[in-house]
């Protein structure tokens, strides 16, 4: 190790990564370093072999196959085709390490039965979500939706959506509230119903967001890299090393130096690196953050894909929370080996949501309950933490835990508000000329 860098940041979850990656291109002298042998942090990618042992402390059965087939996600999420992380993966031309491939479909459920989202006039008038008069409503609030411009007053319709709330815009379209549960929490895809009485215009661009990223590719509004979300971080870690960065894997932390009240440096195995400020996820510290919740996940390996799904080989499922009398979704990913993630003939899906009671796994039972014959299962139940610290004076600046969301962008948002607390600027996403002209 140097002895001076402007940053050192601890933990490759992909988070860390990412802001290592970028501090990197903006030409900070970045050491990078994590207390385990390999990438990913609590966001890694696992083989059968290394699932089992984490969750079973035992050996997988031969019937599930080759070991070396499976790539299976901790914390499963897919990509927003036209979302904040597909922009920073162009910004900075990570893209190159990487292939995705589109997911095949994106449902939610309604009295006991999945349906598909239904993402534009057309598909709302053909929906058996809805009865007829409420489509004609529904296809009359999506082309409002789909035609606002901010800077065109005259598609606003005499609706100031910076003061009016979200509730409010839906009363003008009489949407029915099964209706508004959908568009909500599968389209505009806010986790409670806090959003109602928020400024329209945020679940509108939320919308908006959805279709731009369903045009994309017209089955689904998602997309998820081969090989499984372990590739990422590693594909921020080699854009980092291009720009001078290092790494150090197998690293443990020692001791946070600080001088007067402030993070000065790290020491690690005897050594010691200074540093103007550090980025960390919440584990490396403890007495910098605070338990905000728990969320609770279920992988669950499969010998068939999801029923009802038109044997889709990847797809996302959302319970709204009202549909299961709870306070927050649940949420179902699944993945195949359309995906390069596990042997051809078997499927992956997780089971998601925020702990609410004292039996977590059986909160998740509803969305279990989709999925058809499991064949293996393994729970975990993680903290979250949030940052106690300011930044601005000990210089430690520090991620959040990940949400339960089977989408990434609440994580890219984490991202680029740190960004802007550790550099005093917004993050520039304007893609590489190279991209821009594609």
């Amino acid at each position: 190790m140097d002895k001076k860098y402007d940053a050192i940041v601890l933990g490759t979850g992909l988070k860390e990564c990412i802001l290592s990656g970028i501090l990197s291109t903006d030409k900070c002298k970045v050491l990078h370093l994590d207390r385990n042998d390999y990438y990913g942090a609590e966001s890694t990618s696992m083989n059968l072999n290394q699932l089992f042992e984490k969750f079973k402390k035992g050996t997988p059965p031969a019937s599930l196959g080759s070991f070396k087939d499976y790539n299976v996600d901790l914390i499963p999420k897919f990509v927003m085709a036209n979302g904040i992380l597909v922009k920073i993966l162009l910004h900075t031309d990570v893209t190159k390490y990487l292939e995705f491939k589109s997911v095949d479909g994106s449902y939610v459920f309604k009295k006991n039965k999945i349906h598909k989202v239904p993402a534009s006039d057309k598909e709302a008038m053909s929906s058996p979500l809805l009865g007829m008069i409420e489509k004609t409503r529904c296809k009359k609030f999506f082309s409002f939706v789909a035609e606002y411009d901010k800077s065109n007053t005259k598609t606003h319709k005499g609706y100031d959506l910076n003061t009016m709330n979200m509730e409010a815009l839906f009363k003008k379209f009489s949407l029915e509230s099964d209706t508004i549960d959908f568009i909500g929490h599968a389209i505009a895809l806010f986790r409670d119903d806090s959003y109602l009485t928020r400024p329209a215009i945020e679940c509108v661009e939320r919308m908006q967001l959805y279709f731009d990223s369903l045009s994309r590719y017209g089955r689904s509004p998602y997309i998820y890299p081969l090989y499984g979300l372990g590739e990422l971080p590693q594909g921020f870690a080699r854009l980092s090393s291009i720009y001078g960065g290092t790494y150090m894997l197998g690293k443990p932390i020692d001791e946070i130096l600080y001088k007067d009240g402030r993070v000065c440096g790290i020491k690690s195995e005897g050594e010691v690196a200074n540093c103007d400020y550090v980025v960390a996820d919440p584990s490396y510290f403890p007495d910098k953050v605070k338990k905000v919740g728990q969320v609770v996940r279920a992988i669950c390996i499969l010998d068939a894909p999801i029923p009802h799904t038109k044997d889709a080989e990847s797809v996302q499922i959302i319970i709204p929370q009202k549909q299961v009398k709870r306070n927050s979704d649940i949420y179902v990913f699944m993945v195949s080996a359309a995906h390069c993630v596990v042997p051809k003939g078997k499927f992956v899906a997780t089971v998601s949501t925020t702990v609410e009671t004292s039996d977590p796994e059986k909160e998740l039972q509803p969305g279990l309950d989709l999925l058809g014959p499991i064949v293996d299962k393994f729970v975990a139940v993680s903290d979250v933490f949030e940052p106690t610290n300011d930044p601005t004076k000990d210089g430690v600046y520090i991620t959040t835990s990940y949400d339960p969301t089977s989408h990434f962008e609440t994580t890219c948002l984490d991202v680029l508000e740190l960004y802007k607390r550790i550099r005093g600027k917004d993050l520039d996403l304007t893609p590489k000329e190279s991209e821009a002209e594609a």
